[in-house]
């Protein structure tokens, strides 16, 4: 693991700094009380304290995922993301007491396949990365994200394994949103980046397969969960209209929480009675904002 990235981590069972140990074949992070956590071969290491209540994406929701995001369809979210995170860097590069070092730490919380962490990597070239999930199948991915970047285990509703102000950028897109810990492991400096879907995300698809709806409250609920740990810098709402095959349209159906909730079946029938090109609206909300 980057030692620039190891330096940053805690043991999630006592806080403790991390160091990496080599046993055999086999790699494993421990901590000076012995607590030890091993690195999968797939090239994320397994931070999580106990067995986390729930498993994240399965395997086929993560290949989904990474086929439609390796498609394009989402890269205007990964571009606001990647502006975003730079202009976020430089305030932080133009903060009297900088206190993130010599390089940005920038976290995903919720990764996924890392592919946002990606782009952002992309953009920051003096940062490493970090991306945090639940899901082995989607670690196993985000793994090999970027060069700079190395991925974990780790339940996101739980204490996160970083130390305190330790993340200058920390990325929650579509993802569970832990405003405490959040806020403890980000520089005071730093800033947190949400993406959530607008009301009319995939509004053309939601009816016609039977897809969940977002919650129109969904800002409001965003705001409150934040709330006393953060203040709004800036709120914009991206959008942009894909023209998609039936099959891609399954793809994305697959890669998100309907698939969770949509019969196979049915889902084939109602595709199958959709005209190509299958013209879908992308609008998701980039909200930033900063530690209080």
């Amino acid at each position: 693991m980057d030692p620039r990235i190891l330096d940053r981590l805690r043991c999630p069972v006592c806080g403790e700094p991390l160091t990496e140990a080599t046993a055999g074949t086999t790699g494993a992070l421990r901590c000076p009380r012995r607590h030890s956590f091993d690195i999968a071969r797939q090239g994320y290491v397994n931070l999580l304290a106990g067995r986390a209540p729930h498993v994240g994406d399965s395997a086929e929701m993560v290949a989904a995922r990474a086929d439609f995001l390796a498609a394009g369809h989402y890269d205007p979210i990964s571009a606001a993301l990647s502006d975003a995170a730079t202009e976020a860097a430089g305030r932080l590069r133009a903060s009297p007491t900088p206190d993130f070092g010599a390089y940005p730490l920038v976290v995903d919380a919720g990764a996924g396949t890392g592919r946002y962490l990606g782009a952002v990597l992309a953009a920051l070239p003096d940062a490493v990365g970090l991306a945090l999930d639940v899901s082995k199948p989607a670690l196993r991915r985000a793994a090999r994200a970027h060069p700079r970047a190395a991925a974990a285990l780790a339940d996101t509703w739980q204490r996160l394994p970083l130390a305190d102000a330790s993340t200058a950028v920390l990325l929650n897109v579509f993802a569970p949103r832990n405003g405490p810990e959040f806020h403890r492991v980000l520089d005071p400096a730093g800033a947190l980046l949400v993406v959530t879907p607008d009301t009319d995300h995939l509004a053309e698809l939601v009816d016609v397969l039977d897809l969940l709806r977002v919650d129109p409250d969904k800002a409001d609920r965003v705001a409150a969960s934040l709330g006393g740990h953060f203040t709004p810098v800036s709120s914009a709402v991206h959008r942009a209209e894909l023209a998609l095959t039936r099959p891609e349209v399954a793809t994305l159906v697959g890669m998100g929480p309907s698939a969770w909730h949509t019969d196979p079946a049915a889902l084939a029938t109602r595709l199958a009675a959709l005209p190509e090109p299958v013209r879908v609206t992308v609008a998701v909300r980039l909200d930033v904002l900063r530690p209080r």
